[in-house]
């Protein structure tokens, strides 16, 4: 009989053995091969008595309330608080990740917060959150935890947000999306060659997923690109990365162009320049796009939504800080009448661009 090696430990079902005794994870691209007692490259998921253990159950890092545009996402309930939290680990090794000191730790003390999923639901619901963020770190590596915590989430009426870049195998994907409301997609780059140095990844399965969400469920899309000069922003690539979405998944998925600035193990290209962006987005937007939007630049114009049908103001941001309201009740222009594709309620929420730490009572020890 296998017995539970901690309290924060849960089987996980994405795996089988193979004929020379390791023990295959299935969960993600990578298929870490592992004897006893070994963990995965994500580091939260280890072979314990013959069975794969996700190591991180129940456990965080912290718990904040963040404005829901910070994900990014754009075009799902503006203006609303999402309580926001991640683990420890990633199945990725992004060496210019930004939020290192989660995604890279090896240290499960830094998961000082704990709390099971229905009272995650219920601290959402008591704070006025719509939704559920699983962000910081990939929620791929902790995804038990994460669908567990959506499915409570959604027994109350709270959305779940998976702000991810999307490394997953097919099983585990269906399973993972089908309990997600929205996706945030990290888009690292549109190279090969780029996710090989610089993640330690394959490009293929993250546009399998992609193509996967938009084609064949019913969450709400949008992608990001963090663009790191020198590396991922050249014309040809932002030209090829471009035609891509506008082929194969469509004019309105929402694109994020995102600045860089030097972190980890990665400092030899300098923070991007804001031009940088501004030229990106012009490049998406020739190629047809429609919604193109820039971040962690002050941009008021690059963060702001235009109506496709008479160019109005739709949802004036400046940061995380709405201003002018341009949909009906039915999220259709005022002007015109043009339908903005995404997720709206009758009226924009107005948490702005506050920050919220808060404490989850659990009864977990």
């Amino acid at each position: 009989m296998t017995i539970n090696p901690n309290p924060h430990s849960v089987p996980t079902i994405d795996w089988h053995a193979l004929d020379d005794g390791r023990i295959q994870c299935d969960l993600c691209p990578r298929l870490c091969k592992l004897h006893e007692g070994q963990r995965g490259l994500c580091f939260v998921r280890e072979r314990i008595e013959d069975q794969i253990w996700l190591t991180s159950y129940g456990r965080s890092s912290g718990f904040c309330i963040d404005p829901i545009e910070k994900k990014p996402l754009n075009h799902f309930l503006p203006g609303t608080p999402v309580l926001s939290f991640g683990t420890a680990g990633c199945n990725l090794a992004c060496k210019f990740c930004q939020n290192w000191d989660m995604s890279k730790s090896r240290e499960m003390d830094i998961l000082a917060a704990k709390a099971m999923p229905d009272e995650l639901a219920d601290a959402a619901r008591n704070n006025g959150c719509r939704s559920i963020a699983f962000t910081y770190n990939d929620p791929v590596g902790f995804m038990e935890y994460a669908v567990d915590t959506a499915v409570a989430c959604r027994e109350k009426g709270i959305k779940s947000v998976a702000v991810t870049a999307g490394y997953i195998c097919d099983a585990p994907r269906e399973r993972f999306f089908g309990v997600m409301d929205a996706a945030n997609i990290d888009l690292k780059a549109f190279t090969e060659r780029f996710y090989y140095k610089l993640c330690g990844g394959h490009l293929q399965p993250v546009l399998d997923t992609l193509k996967y969400l938009v084609k064949e469920t019913s969450v709400w899309v949008e992608i990001t690109a963090l663009l790191i000069p020198g590396e991922n922003d050249s014309d040809d690539e932002l030209h090829r990365l471009s035609e891509w979405i506008v082929s194969e998944l469509g004019c309105d998925v929402p694109l994020h162009f995102t600045a860089y600035h030097p972190d980890w193990k990665f400092n030899s290209a300098p923070s991007t320049p804001a031009d940088t962006l501004t030229r990106a987005r012009a490049i998406a937007q020739g190629k047809g796009l429609h919604y193109v939007y820039t971040g962690n630049v002050h941009d008021p114009d690059g963060g702001s939504t235009l109506c496709r049908g008479c160019g109005e103001l739709l949802i004036e941001r400046d940061w995380y800080q709405l201003g002018h309201w341009g949909l009906n009740a039915h999220g259709k222009c005022t002007n015109c009448g043009h339908s903005l594709p995404g997720v709206f309620e009758a009226v924009p929420g107005d948490w702005g661009a506050r920050r919220q730490t808060v404490r989850v009572l659990s009864s977990v020890k």
